[in-house]
């Protein structure tokens, strides 16, 4: 994710909208400390990075790959141990 101060988003807001369409990310920067205060990101039509799950004990000692279509209910979750 680039980083921008409002002054350069205002003047070059043109090409950072055509970015943020091909996937990137910017977060604006503000004040005398440049201090992050919002993201621009993609809406839709990019894949967002999916947070990794954390295996407890087996982290690092296995890999494992959830299937892009992986869903499961609340219901489903909960009734696993039964």
């Amino acid at each position: 994710m680039k980083s921008l101060p409002v002054g350069e988003l205002k003047a070059q807001f043109s090409e950072v909208l055509e970015k943020v369409q091909q996937g990137e990310s910017f977060e604006i920067l503000y004040g005398k400390k440049k201090k992050p205060v919002a993201r621009i990101v993609p809406v839709n039509g990019t894949k967002e990075k999916k947070k990794k799950r954390k295996l407890g004990l087996l982290e690092g000692k296995v890999k494992y790959v959830f299937a892009e279509d992986f869903k499961m209910t609340e219901e489903e979750f909960v009734n696993l141990g039964k």
